[in-house]
C-alpha cells in the first residue's frame, strides 16, 4: 500500500481529484485530497492574509497530523509551488515529487515569473477590479482545454483565488526526495508548462510521463493518471 498526497491548483479544490482517488482506494491504497484554504469547500476561509506558505502549510500540517510518512506528493499546476514548500520543510516524509502539469520553482521565483508579463498583468488588473484587490477570477475551463461533458462542471466549481499566492516568490535550498517525476499534458499548444517538460524530458534525475489531453487531467483522464501515479511510488 502507497501513501498519496494529491494537492490541487489554483481556482481548484479537493473535488477535482475525485475519480483519481476513487481509483487508487479501490487498489488498496491510502489517500488524501486536501483542500487548500481559502478554496473549494473552505472558500468562507478567503481573506486578504492568505499567501503561498498558507499553503504551504495546510499541506505540511495534513502529514503532521496525519502522521504520514513515505508519501508519494503530487502537485497540480499552482500546486507545484506548495508541494515544493512542503518538500523544503518536510522532505525525509516524502517518497516521491510528483508535478502534474505543474510549476516546478526555482529559488527566489514567484508563480508570476514563469508567467508572461502581459498575462499576469491582467490578473492583478482582474484582481483590483473584480476581487477587492486580492481575488484573481477563474480561468474558464475552456482555456485549459477540459473535455466538453465536465467543463461546466468545473467552471461551477472553481473559485477565485488569492492573488498573493501568485506574487509569493519561494526560498527553495535544493533539499532532495528520493523520486521526482515531471508529467506534463500536452493537450494545449499555448501552456506554461511546456518550459518545465522541455526541461525535464531528458533529465536522468527526473522521470517524465506525458498525457494527451488538456490541464486538467484529474478529469480528464483519471485512469491514466492513477496508473501513473501508482507506477511514479
Amino acid at each position: 500500500m502507497t501513501t498519496f498526497v494529491l494537492v490541487h491548483g489554483a481556482w481548484h479544490g479537493g473535488w477535482c481529484y475525485k475519480r483519481v482517488a476513487r481509483l487508487l482506494r479501490q487498489a488498496g491504497h491510502e489517500v488524501y485530497t486536501p483542500t487548500l484554504t481559502g478554496l473549494g469547500e473552505r472558500a468562507h476561509l478567503m481573506n486578504r492574509e492568505i499567501d503561498l506558505d498558507t499553503h504551504v502549510k495546510d499541506i505540511v500540517g495534513v502529514m503532521r497530523c496525519e502522521e504520514l510518512s513515505d508519501v508519494v506528493l503530487c502537485g497540480h499546476s499552482y500546486g507545484g509551488m506548495v508541494i515544493t514548500g512542503v518538500a523544503e520543510q518536510i522532505a525525509a516524509k516524502i517518497r516521491s515529487l510528483v508535478y502534474l502539469d505543474a510549476f516546478v520553482p526555482e529559488n527566489g521565483k514567484s508563480l508570476f515569473d514563469y508567467l508572461p508579463a502581459e498575462q499576469s498583468g491582467q490578473m492583478r488588473d482582474d484582481a483590483k477590479q473584480n476581487g477587492e484587490g486580492y481575488k484573481i477570477t477563474p480561468v474558464p475551463a475552456a482555456a485549459f482545454a477540459v473535455n466538453d461533458q465536465d467543463a461546466a462542471w468545473v467552471d461551477a466549481m472553481c473559485v477565485k483565488q488569492p492573488l498573493a499566492t501568485f506574487e509569493q516568490k519561494l526560498e527553495v535550498s535544493g533539499r532532495q526526495v528520493p523520486k521526482r517525476v515531471y508529467m506534463l499534458a500536452t493537450g494545449r499548444q499555448s501552456s506554461p508548462f511546456h518550459q518545465f517538460g522541455a526541461r525535464f524530458k531528458d533529465d536522468r534525475g527526473w522521470q517524465f510521463v506525458s498525457f494527451s489531453c488538456g490541464h486538467d487531467v484529474m478529469i480528464d483522464q483519471p485512469e491514466e493518471l492513477a496508473a501513473a501515479l501508482i507506477a511514479a511510488a
